[in-house]
């Protein structure tokens, strides 16, 4: 995602955060990076759970990861990464950076 974003400028991220529950707390995590209002902290505690490091519990009650689990089942998506294209084209797993513009050129 990163590479895509330095080399294309058009293209942009929502990242949806969807807690595996494979993942030990993952959930909890998710959920802390949501309550943080200021985007860069929310960035950086972002990278740091995907880096093993640690993360504040949640500073508030939000329901936003419960409506994204929600909304995966309901898309049947069961797993991460999981892309949805904005023309509804909905790809499971990891692609690499080439791979990934070829399939957002192709419409």
């Amino acid at each position: 995602m990163k590479q895509i974003l330095k080399k294309r400028k058009d293209i942009a991220f929502y990242i949806i955060l969807y807690p595996l529950k494979i993942h030990k707390d993952a959930q909890r995590k998710a959920e802390s990076i949501m309550c943080e209002k200021d985007g860069k902290k929310a960035r950086k505690m972002l990278d740091d759970a995907f880096k093993g490091r640690p993360v504040p519990d949640p500073s508030c009650n939000n329901d936003t990861v419960k409506n994204n689990i929600a909304l995966a089942k309901k898309l049947g998506i069961t797993g991460t990464p999981a892309i949805i294209f904005s023309d509804g084209r909905l790809v499971r797993g990891y692609l690499k950076a080439d791979k990934l513009i070829k399939l957002l050129e192709k419409k």
